[in-house]
């Protein structure tokens, strides 16, 4: 991404290249921070979004009505990145970290370490406007392409040393990847014996036909196309090394947390008697614990 990130919105596509999608998510972020009632707040995420996000959440009409969506996911992975911690992790390890602000806007304590694992172009950008900005926690960040394999690896094994009980964390991370790439990352992820837990977005097949043809077009261009949204939930991971531990629907997370709009909120609190719209899935927040 690099400089490239600072051009005109109105240069060249709409969706550039995957990091592009960092800038889509802040936005939503950035949404959320200006209500009275916001579920967390982060006041770096309208401008980290800038003129190019705001461009892309408007155009992609599909991810604008479903914002809900957007701050449910985070709003559940906060959570469940406070439990781990409560619970003893001394390492956060934030895969494709994106612009992702935690670090600095969670009441982190000052013991934990957070790791931020992305491309080199998004990291420098991020860190060109938060430079200056103090982090709650020890944060790193390491500029990696996770498709490296023998550098993924190499990466994980140093982690893994330096951590006693080590979280992962991966948002809008695997639903890019097939079945084959997220079937070996999670065995790599399951190889340091410190790497305990990982909290992860999930896609339903279903969802994901939805998705792709909502907006996956755009994606597609951008070299970024959907791919992953596995037939067996989150018992996809049984196999490499990862047991489920919860999985929290976006949907009915929404509902709990009142962000979801009022003609959706019968589906979720009525399914019985809207059979077919009760079964179209909305993604979901999964924890998962090594076997």
């Amino acid at each position: 991404m690099g400089t490239s990130v600072t051009e005109s919105a109105n240069q060249g596509p709409l969706v550039r290249n995957i990091s592009d999608t960092a800038l889509w998510a802040a936005v939503f972020r950035g949404w959320e921070n200006k209500r009275p009632d916001a579920l967390f707040r982060d006041p770096y995420a309208e401008r980290l979004a800038g003129e190019r996000g705001a461009k892309i959440a408007k155009e992609l009409e599909f991810g604008t009505r479903h914002t809900w969506s957007w701050i449910a996911r985070t709003y559940l992975a906060d959570q469940m990145i406070c439990g781990q911690i409560a619970e003893g992790a001394d390492m956060v390890i934030n895969l494709a970290a994106g612009l992702d602000t935690r670090p600095y806007r969670m009441p982190l304590p000052a013991s934990l370490t957070w790791v931020e694992i992305d491309l080199p172009g998004i990291l420098d950008y991020k860190e060109e406007f938060l430079g200056r900005e103090r982090a709650a926690c020890a944060l790193e960040r390491i500029r990696l392409d996770l498709a490296n394999v023998s550098a993924r690896r190499a990466v994980f094994g140093e982690l893994g040393r330096r951590a006693k009980r080590a979280l992962i964390v991966s948002e809008g991370l695997i639903i890019y990847l097939s079945q084959e790439e997220v079937a070996a990352l999670a065995v790599d992820l399951a190889g340091p014996p410190s790497f305990r837990n990982w909290v992860l977005d999930l896609t339903s097949p279903a969802l994901l036909r939805m998705l792709k043809k909502s907006m996956g077009s755009h994606l597609e261009r951008a070299g970024a196309p959907l791919k992953f949204g596995p037939e067996e939930g989150p018992d996809f991971f049984l196999a490499y090394g990862w047991k489920p531990v919860r999985a929290q629907s976006l949907l009915h997370a929404a509902v709990r947390v009142k962000r979801l709009p009022l003609w959706m909120r019968p589906f979720a609190l009525f399914p019985d008697r809207f059979p077919k719209q009760s079964k179209r899935p909305w993604g979901g927040l999964c924890l998962l614990a090594r076997e």
